[in-house]
């Protein structure tokens, strides 16, 4: 095992910056996972801690190594790629053990690793098969045992998981949180699927245009996020936007507006700013009684619903006009435009006027010009006591 260190790393194409500035400090041993858009860096920022590509500026260490220069087979790590690339005139046994082969390890030590490597990810008995004989899965797992045989420092993974199918990769991730809790190896996993992230990583490195945006345990990035990017990229569906402008005591904006304590924000009345509300944080008037902190109510009609078996997607029109050939991403972003979810079983159906709150503890406030956090949650201090002195009124009462 050991530690990853990028300081000051940059890699340019000539007028294209793919990695720009990242410093970034991995620890032994923890799964970390880089998400993001396609084009973010996230994939050139795994090749420059691998060899693959040699960074423009910056230093790379493993562990106490500084590695900036040296070749891949030299840096201790694994890499397991998209193309899972398993040699099709080669059965199991000889695809796994390739590398050590090339090294001219002892036949001994060669199958002993190859069966421990086996072992782990549930290919004994399967051998002796070639690879067409064997699920994609199967393959894969393949490909993770011809990794693992190198005993490496660090575990390189990217989006092995991408040309499975849905359930095959579902039943992969939790292959892989085994195997990490098994190797405890340091683990390096890049991929775009948020559930990917969320699931399996000790810590999310968010990345956009080459730079580092937040890097958090998966649960801080969703309900802290650090900028507007951050909060718009992880969550599925989408955070919704809405832009508006600071005033003495709250947000004015164009369909609602929201009372609060400006003092700590640190930003002046006149400033545009963006509030942001999770679809899960909006409820309806009639089923808000679980809410301790709701907004004013707002005024809306229904527009689309969308069953998803365990929720329910609604999406509302705050102005009457209808949105429905938007995606759910964009209607997240619409000035007139909010996506709601509910329980399943909910009583609401299409244009339908309906009386919504949002969740004052839920809502996030950025500055519209940077993009940074502000604020997560408007509920000051004294209005928290006022809320729990209440509670316990109602406690003394009954």
């Amino acid at each position: 095992m050991a530690r990853v260190s990028l300081s000051n790393v940059t890699k340019r194409y000539e007028d294209v910056v793919a990695v720009d500035d990242m410093n970034l400090e991995i620890e032994d041993g923890e799964f970390v996972c880089f998400v993001g858009p396609s084009g973010c860096g996230k994939s050139t920022t795994m090749e420059t801690i691998a060899g693959l590509t040699k960074p423009t500026e910056g230093t790379i260490r493993i562990g106490d190594a500084d590695v900036t220069t040296l070749p891949p087979k030299d840096r201790g790590v694994s890499m397991v790629f998209q193309n899972i690339a398993l040699f099709p005139h080669m059965d199991v046994y000889e695809n796994i053990s390739f590398g050590l082969r090339l090294r001219k390890y002892d036949q001994d030590e060669i199958d002993r690793r190859v069966d421990n490597a086996a072992e782990i990810v549930q290919l004994e008995g399967m051998l002796d098969r070639e690879p067409n004989e064997l699920s994609g899965g199967q393959q894969q797992r393949v490909a993770i045992a011809r990794a693992i045989v190198r005993d490496p420092d660090v575990f390189l993974m990217d989006e092995p998981l991408a040309n499975l199918d849905a359930k095959l990769r579902v039943h992969m991730r939790t292959e892989l949180q085994r195997l990490h809790k098994q190797l405890d190896t340091t683990i390096i996993y890049v991929t775009h699927d948020q559930a990917e992230a969320m699931t399996m990583s000790d810590r999310i490195a968010v990345l956009n245009a080459g730079q580092l945006q937040q890097i958090d345990p998966p649960l801080v990035c969703y309900n802290e996020p650090a900028n507007l990017f951050v909060a718009g990229f992880i969550g599925s569906p989408s955070m919704n936007f809405t832009e508006g402008e600071l005033v003495d005591g709250g947000l004015t904006t164009e369909h609602y507006d929201l009372e609060f304590d400006t003092t700590e924000l640190g930003v002046s009345p006149g400033e545009e700013i963006t509030a942001g509300i999770r679809p899960e944080d909006i409820h309806l008037t009639r089923n808000s009684e679980a809410v301790d902190h709701p907004s004013e109510v707002i005024e809306a009609t229904t527009d689309v619903l969308e069953p998803m078996g365990d929720e329910i997607f609604v999406y509302l029109s705050l102005d009457g006009s209808s949105g429905s050939s938007m995606t759910s991403d964009e209607a997240a972003g619409a000035a007139n435009q909010l996506l709601m979810s509910v329980d399943p079983d909910t009583d609401i159906e299409a244009d339908e006027s309906v009386s919504i709150v949002l969740d004052r503890s839920k809502i996030h406030l950025f500055d519209t010009g940077s993009g940074d956090a502000l604020a997560h949650g408007v509920v000051d201090l004294s209005e928290s006591e006022r809320t729990r002195a209440a509670a316990e009124s109602r406690g003394q009462h009954e």
